[in-house]
């Protein structure tokens, strides 16, 4: 470690797959590494309640067990892994500094900035009661468990067009719900759609309730078993009886402590180049901050190890 005990080599914000990626990858390399990881390490996939395709796991993980395992990992190799927010970030000059808990200062010779992008939802109360339980915000994660059923998307956009034609290769029959009267994903999607006959577009509605009830197959608690929509223009009620219930409605970048120091694209993610350079020399993004694209465990790990190889790479390049 270098001078104090609040200077590491690298500094990690985020405890995803790819902040926790990142932190076994350098203090493999040799760093001294500190990442920050919130209250619950975990991101997004503390929600998720079952995981089918992260390799090396033969039967389905739990995304809390998953990221445990990670955790665990990171601090046997030596990362000091905290368990608070980081709350202001100075990236203009090196050493970067970050403040987190109650204000307390680190400093760092890199950055990997991994803080994720939350999925944006409805807001329903039933909605949070039922994440997980069948009501999701990843198609391309959880639906593989709705092969043979009826399910259906929220949305209007791009996203939410790719989800649909995703999940009708699984499920009987896919309902895609948008609050307009026309959707905003593109002429070539729209075209897919019109042609899949296992997808009916709902127009003029929007969710009021999701139903649920004791889960089936003996598992414990209750699962999601449909959804109450409500037509915009004549307020009637419609009864959707679908078991899965996807929200494809967007992300929101985790990036507000970066401020204005950050080269950001018009969506809000974080600029970075393949190597997974920001903007600013000395600080890389990893994961779905920069990935606006695939929002998968995976993709995001590979990027955390993209970010801390070049990370140590920049480190031994100013120490010459």
């Amino acid at each position: 470690m270098a001078e104090n005990n609040n200077h590491f080599d690298i500094i990690i914000i985020g405890s995803g797959p790819a902040g926790f990626t990142a932190a076994i990858y350098a203090v493999r390399g040799g760093a001294t590494v500190a990442l920050f990881g919130g209250v619950a390490p975990g991101g997004q996939l503390l929600y998720a309640a079952e995981i089918e395709n992260f390799p090396g796991f033969p039967e389905p993980v739990a995304g809390a067990e998953l990221m445990l395992r990670m955790l665990d990992q990171a601090k046997r190799l030596g990362v000091q892994v905290f368990q608070e927010d980081a709350l202001k970030a100075g990236l203009k000059t090196a050493p970067f500094t970050i403040l987190a808990g109650e204000n307390k200062k680190y400093t760092a010779g890199a950055v990997i900035i991994a803080t994720g992008a939350r999925a944006r939802w409805l807001g329903l109360p039933s909605e949070r009661k039922y994440t997980g339980k069948g009501v999701s915000g990843c198609a391309t994660c959880d639906g593989f468990f709705f092969r043979g059923k009826e399910v259906c998307v929220i949305g209007g956009g791009d996203t939410a067009a790719e989800d649909a034609l995703f999940l009708a290769k699984f499920a009987s029959k896919v309902y895609l719900v948008h609050r307009r009267d026309k959707l905003r994903a593109c002429t070539r999607l729209q075209e897919k759609l019109g042609s899949n006959p296992k997808i009916e577009i709902i127009y003029d509605h929007v969710p009021q309730e999701i139903l649920g009830g004791p889960a089936l197959s003996g598992a414990e608690g209750e699962k999601a078993t449909g959804i109450i929509l409500k037509n915009v223009k004549t307020g009637a009620a419609r009864q959707l009886d679908t078991p899965g219930v996807f929200i494809a409605i967007g992300h929101t970048p985790e990036t507000a402590i970066f401020g204005d120091q950050l080269k950001l694209d018009d969506a809000g993610y974080i600029v970075a180049d393949e190597r997974r350079q920001t903007s600013i020399r000395g600080v890389y993004a990893a994961g779905d901050v920069m990935d606006p694209h695939y929002k998968q465990a995976v993709v995001a790990a590979g990027s955390g190890c993209v970010a801390a190889m070049e990370a140590l790479k920049y480190l031994e390049e100013i120490k010459k």
